[in-house]
């Protein structure tokens, strides 16, 4: 077989042999290590090259694991990899359905390892662009806030949330996805939109006025100023931190401006020499990467509106944070329609 002039001899789940050659099909593989995207070009028409940020994004948003999500990928790819494409008369919704049920297969054999994890559980953060910040919807589904709504739902209330309320697919396209009837799918996705609903918590924030603010956060918390951190703080604001019992951080979340500041202070004092603060977007939130070296340490994400700080997202379990530095495109339905 060969494509975009590339010999390709072998797929298996471990790699793609490519000229004799051994290549891993880790997305992290091609994003930094110069395989040629090989492995997202394969497909016929580049079907699956083109679905590839739409499909990540699905898997994503069920999974809340960005490494979770690339194996979801990765795995459904060997699949697209090995039907007939005459077998297939819309590639989109066949790829969009096996992402699907391999993200809620995988959900449900993790959910155990959630509830056994040691203090709080963030989102694995993904680096987005601004562009993501320029669909509301696409920004709020992956942002920090509403992924944790999310983790209080069930499996399947949460695959059908996603698919119906963020990527508009109708009751039908979504009850073939997730294997229901549709009138089933229908009884879900209005539990599960009741229960986001009273549940949600919205931010929208000015990219300039975000900035600022962080700006005078990190100068407060590196003089220890707590008064001055607790001027930029919403009465109620909350601080999680993950470590996954890997690294030192915060057993339970931390709530209102005064123990949070003064908590904050107290990081600032006692962590360890940085070398690198970057300022980002992860998850469509304003954020900052702190490195020590070539080593990501921590990614804290902010939620702030009306110039004010109302939560703090401090992502420290370095299991979470080996593609923090990676930028990842998100993408919700193509213009062009298809149906299942």
């Amino acid at each position: 077989m060969r494509h975009l002039g590339t010999d390709v001899t072998h797929v298996t789940r471990q790699g793609v042999t490519v000229s004799g050659r051994a290549v891993s099909t880790r997305s992290t593989r091609f994003a930094e290590e110069g395989d040629g995207y090989v492995g997202w070009a394969l497909s016929e028409g580049q079907d699956f090259a083109e679905c590839r940020p739409l499909l990540f994004t699905i898997a994503y948003e069920i999974l809340g694991s960005a490494a979770d999500a690339e194996d979801v990928v990765q795995d459904s790819y060997l699949r697209w990899h090995g039907v007939s494409r005459e077998d297939v008369e819309h590639p989109r919704a066949y790829l969009v359905r096996t992402v699907t049920r391999q993200a809620l297969n995988h959900l449900r054999t993790t959910r155990r390892r959630r509830e056994d994890y040691v203090g709080p559980w963030l989102p694995e953060p993904v680096r987005t662009g601004p562009d993501v910040g320029e669909d509301a919807v696409l920004a709020e589904s992956v942002s920090m806030a509403m992924l944790l709504v999310l983790e209080t739902l069930s499996p399947d209330e949460r695959a059908v949330f996603v698919l119906r309320e963020v990527f508009g697919y109708s009751h039908r396209e979504v009850a073939d996805m997730v294997g229901k009837t549709e009138a089933t799918a229908r009884q879900i996705a209005h539990r599960a939109r009741e229960h986001v609903r009273a549940r949600r918590r919205r931010f929208h924030h000015d990219p300039r006025t975000a900035e600022e603010v962080v700006g005078r956060f990190l100068h407060a918390a590196g003089t220890g100023d707590v008064a001055a951190l607790m001027s930029m703080m919403a009465p109620g604001v909350v601080h999680i931190s993950d470590g996954g019992g890997r690294v030192s951080a915060a057993r339970r979340p931390v709530r209102g401006r005064e123990k949070v500041a003064r908590f904050v202070a107290g990081v600032s004092r006692t962590s360890g020499p940085v070398t690198l603060l970057e300022f980002a977007n992860y998850n469509a939130l304003p954020a900052v990467q702190f490195r020590s070296g070539d080593r990501v340490d921590y990614v804290l994400l902010f939620e702030i509106a009306d110039g004010l700080i109302h939560g703090m997202y401090a992502v420290r379990n370095p299991d979470k944070l080996s593609t923090a530095v990676v930028p990842r495109p998100l993408a919700r339905r193509k213009d062009d329609p298809w149906r299942l």
